[in-house]
């Protein structure tokens, strides 16, 4: 059974952590239908799992882990290893990876494919910090994009609604119940409508990501038009 743990001292050993699925069509990012196929929404889905795969591979990490829903011998990577999503709601496979993994980890998912190595290495270094018990990187939808756990807790996603705007906060909230003192991350825009694609498209040019959008171009739909400044809603409570 997990326990609230708080480390004296620093903590040496921290893993990456990749929760992601299989990009198939039909079950893959389906808010970007219309104005994309089902296909193109699962290409897009694919990409966005390459840059995520890329960003932790050149990122120095005592362990990485994906996690996945799927077959995933067409995702596996040298240094990598992978277990299979456990549990039947998102709150309990999160709950789930960290248990199997079983050590101070850090875990994203696919769905911010403009995620850097600054940005994860930002993550790992806080939770080795003895003054860090949990990560949390908030997204522009109220969701968060990153979060860390640096020991064993018991019910850290209990009660928690996933997939809302209220997600964040009531995450950051669970963990300060738990007497967790958290190191919050840069807010990030993750990739749900197809607003969201061209702005996060137009954040990182130069990925995989962007250069299959480009090839797509929905229908009705152009870079400019959606190539936004990231403006945070408040992120309060």
């Amino acid at each position: 059974m997990w326990v609230i743990t708080h480390y004296v001292g620093r903590v040496e050993r921290v893993a990456l952590l990749v929760i992601a699925k299989e990009p198939l069509p039909g079950r893959a990012k389906t808010r970007l239908t219309p104005p994309c196929s089902a296909h193109q929404a699962a290409q897009l889905a694919q990409a966005a799992l390459l840059d995520t795969l890329d960003a932790v591979e050149r990122t120095p990490a005592d362990r990485k882990v994906l996690v996945f829903e799927g077959d995933a011998r067409r995702w596996r990577r040298a240094g990598f290893e992978v277990i299979r999503q456990r549990g039947l709601g998102l709150a309990e496979r999160l709950a789930a990876a960290f248990e199997d993994v079983g050590e101070p980890a850090l875990l994203v998912g696919m769905d911010t494919p403009q995620l850097t190595p600054e940005l994860l290495l930002d993550g790992v270094h806080a939770l080795r910090s003895p003054d860090t018990d949990a990560v949390l990187g908030p997204s522009l939808d109220g969701g968060y994009w990153s979060v860390g756990l640096g020991g064993p807790v018991e019910g850290a996603f209990a009660g928690v609604p996933m997939s809302s705007h209220s997600t964040w906060i009531r995450q950051r909230g669970r963990l300060r119940t738990l007497g967790l003192r958290i190191h919050e991350q840069p807010l990030l825009r993750d990739v749900d409508t197809i607003e969201d694609a061209w702005a996060v498209a137009g954040e990182s040019p130069d990925s995989r990501f962007a250069a299959e959008l480009a090839s797509i171009r929905p229908r009705g739909r152009t870079q400019a038009a959606f190539t936004t400044t990231l403006t945070p809603a408040p992120l309060t409570g």
